[in-house]
């Protein structure tokens, strides 16, 4: 397994996740999440998740990487907006993106590509796309407040969504590194 971001000191992986990096919402949301998001310690980047978990690192092989390759580039790259914070319940403050539909279908195209790694391992009901900025467990639901009054005045982010990246990391933290950038179809883009 080659990474495109290599670590020297990183662990061997032991699992593996599809994303949308958002390197616009960094300066509005890093600061917070290197604190209250769990993703953000582990070196995961300001993201939309797609698929995750994925497949084990071990089985990332040139054809799993092709498969998912045609599996994303069956949706056109898109513009996206966040716009605004949402919550769920009290234990996540996230951004909402705006259109969320071809998020779903990026996830429901991998899915179907891999139909043995459900969505968040299958226990969610509904898979809503979003940008976790905060997790309550993490900070308190105080901090969670005042990160969303920090977070508000930074919006709307604006996005180009012409691509995702399979990253593979651990627990650890600082772990995560980027195993394949995928292009998403340029039929449709502008």
């Amino acid at each position: 397994m080659r990474y495109l971001d290599p670590a020297p000191d990183a662990p061997a992986p032991t699992e593996t996740a599809v994303i949308v990096r958002v390197p616009a919402a960094e300066p509005v949301v890093g600061e917070h999440r290197q604190h209250l998001d769990a993703a953000a310690a582990k070196g995961v980047p300001a993201h939309v998740t797609v698929l995750y978990p994925f497949v084990s690192p071990e089985t990332v092989t040139p054809h799993v990487v092709a498969a998912l390759a045609a599996a994303v580039a069956s949706v056109s790259a898109f513009d996206c907006r966040f716009g605004r914070t949402r919550w769920f319940g009290q234990d996540v403050l996230w951004l909402d993106p705006e259109p969320a539909e071809p998020f779903r279908l990026l996830t429901a195209a991998v899915w179907e590509a891999f139909p043995r790694c459900p969505p968040y391992g299958g226990v969610h009901d509904d898979v809503v796309p979003h940008l976790t900025v905060a997790e309550e467990r993490l900070g308190g639901l105080g901090a969670l407040r005042a990160a969303e009054q920090a977070v508000q005045p930074g919006l709307p982010l604006y996005a180009r969504i012409d691509r995702v990246l399979l990253i593979a990391g651990t627990q650890g933290a600082n772990s995560w590194r980027t195993l394949s950038a995928l292009p998403l179809s340029a039929a449709g883009a502008g």
